[in-house]
């Protein structure tokens, strides 16, 4: 057992410096050891102690330290050296299947939108045009381009329909006896968290622990807790430590600082090198138009524009999403995500491999509402290329995993099995009644769970939300979440008699205080 601890760890150990050996990082400590060679206090006797020291006094320690916390939370611990790749991106088979199918539909849908509107899925811009984009750049609201004849190449609740249909082979019509019992939509046996794994696994949110988003804490008074509170946040943020900024969100980051703190634990901070390569990106959408641009305008217009908080962000969120589209770094994130980026060929070279390429180049086809992942960020950061780093960082940790098929604990089916046991289990009259009139309480928190509630909750209770997400590195705070406002609105959901009854009673999330709800949720049911 020891020595098959030990190989994992060397492997992962050699998995991290080998990610690290590419980043601009390494360069960067390279250049700096190589500097410090002329410093008087670093001695030819004792050259190697003496550059660890300098390194340390000099914070670059503390920023490889911050590198490689990073990589741990977001690659998975290596696989077992005889495991075949795949398994690293979904270890059952039947879920890979699932979603190679799943992606076929979705690329057959683009495909068919392309043959239709007889539009090219890429094509290079006319000068006049690059210049007419570079000019109006940063109001690029204002277009009103006609995308009458686009449409999303799914919406939520067509996924929801695949994942109602998925089924594991091994267990024919449910034979594992603690599943046969399972009355929601999902029915494949997952393991998930009970309450009592849950209170222990969320223990920082408490009853008894201060947290901000709760105006009365029982024990101290918030504005005693709340000063502290900063008082902490600002010490970690000296310290710039990724891990302490992590485990001090899960209490909630005071406004000031959680952009600071948010960047510290995603390990962004925005250096030259990074403002360059989002100019790149930005001149690579100048130059090309893709098909999938419009699919980005149709969906900001149907949804951030239409919304109360959000739609004065539209240009930033043009802005991020083109350039996301194009940024081919995504790409890496698919060596542990089960789905598979999507290729296209060269007109007349299709099935030859040396003529694909991948479409769009980032590998992620946008559907309804994917453009909600960008928009509450926008609260918190106002420089274009730091806005966008911190995104793409959110989505390659965690928001892929929302809509792509796998068993992870924190993709979309675990969550959804997570709300369907939780309800089933704390509150079965209220979840058999629903089940009676046909309204499913998946149906309609899926859409809730998928957009990780953006849209959905006011902003400042959805950013105390996603710190959680940050402060756990998990993504299953949200199905809790989805289950205890199924609690509160119990009473009147009992009276309902049709789906769309149920609908009216949950149609408004925005007057929710989220920490109250999850904590009593977690803390004060009694099991």
């Amino acid at each position: 057992m020891m020595l098959e601890q030990d190989t994992g760890l060397s492997l992962a150990i050699a998995q991290i410096v080998q990610r690290l050996k590419g980043s601009s990082l390494h360069s960067q400590l390279e250049r700096q050891a190589r500097g410090s060679l002329h410093k008087p206090e670093i001695k030819l006797e004792s050259l190697k102690e003496d550059i660890k020291e300098f390194l340390k006094t000099s914070g670059w320690e503390k920023r490889l330290q911050n590198a490689v916390y990073s990589e741990l939370n977001v690659f998975p611990s290596p696989c077992h050296p005889a495991a075949p790749p795949e398994h690293m991106k979904e270890p059952l088979v039947y879920m890979r299947k699932a979603q190679g199918s799943w992606e076929k539909r979705i690329l057959k849908s683009l495909n068919s939108m392309c043959t239709e509107l007889s539009i090219p899925l890429a094509r290079k811009r006319p000068i006049g045009e690059q210049k007419e984009l570079l000019n109006k750049w940063n109001e690029m609201g204002t277009d009103e381009p006609d995308l009458s004849l686009f449409r999303p190449v799914y919406a939520p609740k067509d996924f929801l329909e695949v994942l109602m249909n998925l089924r594991n082979p091994n267990y024919e019509n449910g034979d594992q006896p603690s599943f046969k019992n399972h009355l929601g939509l999902i029915q494949v046996p997952l393991k998930v968290k009970d309450i009592p794994e849950l209170r222990d696994y969320f223990s920082e949110l408490g009853l008894n622990t201060g947290q901000l988003g709760i105006d009365d804490s029982t024990q101290v008074p918030p504005e005693l807790f709340e000063n502290e509170h900063v008082r902490v946040g600002q010490t970690v943020l000296t310290e710039q430590d990724s891990a302490a900024a992590q485990q001090y969100v899960r209490q909630g980051c005071p406004t000031a600082l959680r952009a600071e703190l948010w960047a510290l634990i995603l390990n962004i901070s925005n250096q030259p090198e990074d403002i360059l390569y989002y100019e790149q990106l930005k001149s690579n959408v100048i130059q090309h138009d893709l098909l999938v641009d419009s699919l980005i305008y149709k969906d900001v217009k149907l949804t951030a524009s239409n919304d109360d908080y959000y739609f004065v962000f539209e240009d930033y969120l043009y802005q991020v999403l083109l350039c996301f589209s194009r940024d081919t770094s995504v790409l890496e994130h698919f060596s542990y995500n089960s789905a598979t980026p999507p290729k296209s060929y060269i007109r007349g070279k299709l099935g030859v491999e040396e003529y694909a390429v991948f479409y769009p180049p980032n590998g992620v086809i946008p559907f309804h509402g994917f453009s909600m992942y960008v928009a509450p960020l926008c609260f918190l950061y106002h420089e274009p290329s730091k806005l966008y780093q911190i995104f793409r960082e959110m989505y390659v940790r965690f928001f892929f995993r929302l809509h792509s098929i796998s068993s992870h604990p924190s993709g979309i089916v675990s969550l959804c099995l997570l709300f369907e046991t939780l309800l089933q289990t704390h509150l079965p009259q209220l979840f058999y009644h629903l089940r009676e009139i046909g309204a499913q309480p998946l149906r309609i928190s899926f859409k809730w769970m998928v957009r990780a509630f953006s849209g959905y909750l006011a902003t400042d209770q959805l950013l105390l939300l996603w710190d959680r997400i940050l402060g756990y590195n998990s993504l299953e705070i949200l199905a809790v979440l989805a289950a205890a406002v199924f609690a509160f609105r119990a009473v009147n959901l009992m009276e309902v008699t049709s789906l769309a009854a149920a609908e009216a009673v949950l149609a408004d999330l925005s007057t929710l205080k989220v920490m109250p709800l999850l904590q009593i949720f977690l803390f004060a049911t009694v099991t």
